[in-house]
């Protein structure tokens, strides 16, 4: 397919109020023709009454866990989705899939990757999590699929502030800075958020411009301003803040001024893939290699990457490489020791 058909994920934990925001964004005429996947759990749907949607767009997966049985039952659903639209019997731009609350995005992602039939047909627009302001800190305390789902976020929306006071939200806020500082955040009022704000957050999916590339690297202008870390031998290695004692996540990122040789960044690819793949939550960036033109984007979900986007537009002189990873049950040093490796060579020096 000419223009694959983008799929947003929309994730959170129990009750955190993803399906009022679903039905809300199904009401927005603006969203388009949107198809809708929801789980169907034990006899009756999940979600099934809540969604005020046509019947014809929404689309129930068979009783259990959607991360559990992704690679078959939700394969052939989205195939059935399209036959039907190829038949005239659907009319559909997008896709949505909504999780159940205690679900893993890893295997979605990994899903639209690899499907020999999915694959050329959908990509993944973006991952969506929603936070219950009033009990989110509770949430991340007692569950890690909770914290998993925010580090895996490209966007957060947080709902419920109306219940909650300021403080437990600049709370609530700050945990979040720490698990996932690159999502950008957006407070839902009753369930709306505006427009377009929940697609097209995938810098791998369009022509990108530098701001949006940084923006989807991190939600500030400079995804390393202001931060401060440990130095290492040949690089400036960054935790972007120390994780809770009670978190399993953690992140770091590492930035460089000149190109990093191609068998420099592929041993070190390779060699924290083949290590730690499975705790990788997510792993992004903007790489110069050297030799080559402009720089690319990387995006990956545990050992699964999509496949590597040119920078064809970038401004010249800038040859800043910067990559950022969001990890879980890896301690703070290992990362900053594994990033420390893109340093080991003469021609990189850190900013």
């Amino acid at each position: 397919m000419t223009n694959p058909i983008p799929v947003s994920l929309l994730t959170g934990f129990l009750g955190a109020g993803k399906t009022t925001l679903l039905n809300r964004l199904l009401h927005d005429p603006a969203a388009g023709r949107v198809a809708v996947i929801v789980n169907e759990f034990g006899e009756a749907g999940l979600d099934h009454d809540l969604i005020e949607s046509a019947a014809e767009d929404v689309v129930l997966m068979p009783a259990g866990c959607i991360c559990c049985t992704i690679r078959g039952d939700l394969a052939k659903t989205m195939s059935r989705l399209l036959v039907r639209r190829a038949m005239g019997e659907l009319r559909f731009d997008r896709v949505i899939i909504e999780t159940t609350g205690l679900a893993d995005p890893g295997p979605i992602h990994h899903t639209l990757l690899v499907d020999p039939v999915l694959a050329p047909d959908f990509v993944l627009d973006g991952i969506i999590t929603a936070v219950d302001v009033v009990l989110g800190m509770s949430t991340l305390d007692r569950h890690a699929e909770a914290q998993a789902q925010v580090a895996m976020a490209d966007r957060i929306v947080l709902t419920k502030r109306d219940l909650a006071d300021d403080l437990t939200l600049q709370h609530l806020e700050h945990r979040l800075d720490r698990l996932n500082p690159g999502a950008a955040r957006i407070i839902a009022s009753n369930g709306a958020v505006p427009t377009g704000v929940l697609f097209g957050l995938s810098a791998l999916r369009r022509a990108m411009t530098h701001n949006h590339a940084l923006d989807w690297l991190s939600a500030a202008p400079d995804p390393l301003a202001g931060l401060s870390g440990l130095p290492q031998p040949k690089a400036q290695v960054t935790p972007l803040m120390h994780h809770a004692s009670d978190d399993r996540i953690s992140t770091a990122s590492v930035t460089f001024d000149t190109p990093i040789p191609p068998e420099v960044f592929d041993l070190w690819l390779d060699t924290l893939i083949a290590l730690r793949g499975q705790d990788i939550l997510r792993m992004k960036g903007i790489v110069h290699i050297k030799d080559l033109p402009t720089p690319f984007v990387f995006h990956g979900v545990q050992h699964i990457f999509e496949p590597p986007q040119p920078l064809t537009n970038w401004p010249e002189g800038d040859q800043t490489s910067r990559i950022v990873i969001i990890a879980r049950d890896i301690p703070q040093h290992d990362l900053q020791a594994s990033l420390a490796m893109l340093g080991q060579h003469p021609e990189t020096e850190p900013i």
